[in-house]
């Protein structure tokens, strides 16, 4: 009996996660998987209502459980980075989520925006380090709002942070079997000292994997890589910074953002799954967002959870609605509603 904390937070996430929910139980029926929800009520409302966003007491239960699914954050009458840093940062921080894993896959049906590229040519893994880098929020500010105002942002870089998500990506290529290949993003070239540290790391991490193919790229060149040629991927691993910038370029290329799944993990504690999409407040209650990158996402979960089977049954009943047409183009004027495409998909588990 698995128990799952679900957090449908904001905007559209309470309608996508309802989908993710409806498939993930197509599946665990099919396969006789054993589990329990419990809804916790955090985001902005909770926050314009209460004054708090996220109470040590409620990431004290959230720590008991096998899994979280979170649906989106983000409230217009909320301003930015309470929420993101009260939910989000204080879950990857809290329970030292260090793997951001971003599948890019390109379904059959889905378009892309690359010329004459394929499903066989766009289907690899970016591992986004998720605890160092300039997100671990040093620095500070001088002369706030005057013409002299001075802003640090440093960016944290350590021998252990570096080297176990490196390893992570080393093992997921093993794992993967596909092109057996590890792309090191950074910009060494650059960004001197944590980069050489991860370049170092890289290189040394690697003498134990002498199966797997090596390859450093600078981050920009990785943008030009991955559009004109994203067959030369399979697993890229990259900092926190230019990690969170490259995967939303993998999202258009694998279809958009109504497509994108992402995994928080920690291997060996409490990991958190959401699609990458945004609470897109303007259209909540309309039932009209793609829940695709929410059902990906639970079939991520699930994956993680041991549940293979079950989750290669949800991931093949997406691809099949997919390549049918019926989801159409994918976007809010698709016709299609959130509530049927869930139903749809949901239907094609087998």
């Amino acid at each position: 009996m698995y128990k799952i904390a679900v957090l449908p937070c904001d905007g559209v996430g309470p309608e996508v996660v309802a989908e993710g929910l409806k498939v993930m139980a197509a599946a665990a029926e099919a396969y006789d998987v054993d589990y329990e929800l419990v809804e916790y009520d955090i985001g902005g409302e909770r926050y314009l209502r209460t004054g708090e966003v996220m109470p040590d007491s409620v990431m004290e239960e959230l720590g008991q459980y096998d899994a979280i699914y979170l649906g989106a954050v983000g409230h217009p009458d909320v301003p930015p980075g309470i929420l993101e840093q009260g939910i989000l940062l204080k879950l990857r921080f809290g329970f030292d989520q260090y793997v951001n894993l971003r599948p890019i896959k390109l379904y059959p049906g889905v378009a892309t925006p690359l010329k004459d590229k394929g499903p066989e040519d766009i289907d690899f893994v970016v591992v986004r380090e998720n605890t160092e880098g300039f997100y671990a929020g040093v620095g500070g500010q001088l002369k706030r709002g005057t013409p002299e105002e001075v802003a640090i942002q440093t960016g944290i870089y350590t021998r252990r942070g570096t080297e176990r998500i490196i390893r992570y990506a080393f093992e997921l290529a093993r794992k993967r079997n596909k092109a057996k290949k590890v792309t090191c993003v950074d910009k060494a070239n650059v960004l001197t000292f944590g980069h050489d540290l991860w370049r170092r790391t890289f290189a040394e991490v690697g003498h134990e994997y002498p199966d797997i193919q090596q390859e450093n790229a600078f981050v920009d060149a990785c943008c030009m890589w991955f559009v004109k040629n994203p067959e030369w991927f399979d697993v890229v691993v990259t900092t926190n910074m230019f990690g969170d910038i490259i995967t939303d370029l993998g999202a258009m290329i694998q279809g958009g953002m109504g497509v994108a799944a992402s995994g928080n993990i920690n291997p060996e504690g409490v990991s958190m799954f959401e699609p990458i999409h945004g609470s897109a407040p303007k259209y909540k209650g309309k039932n009209v967002i793609c829940p695709v990158a929410a059902i990906c996402a639970a079939a991520m979960m699930m994956e993680h959870l041991g549940e293979v089977a079950a989750a290669a049954a949800m991931e093949k009943a997406v691809a099949k609605a997919l390549a049918s047409g019926k989801l159409g183009d994918l976007s809010t004027r698709s016709g299609v509603k959130t509530t049927e495409a869930g139903d749809l998909i949901a239907s094609l588990v087998e």
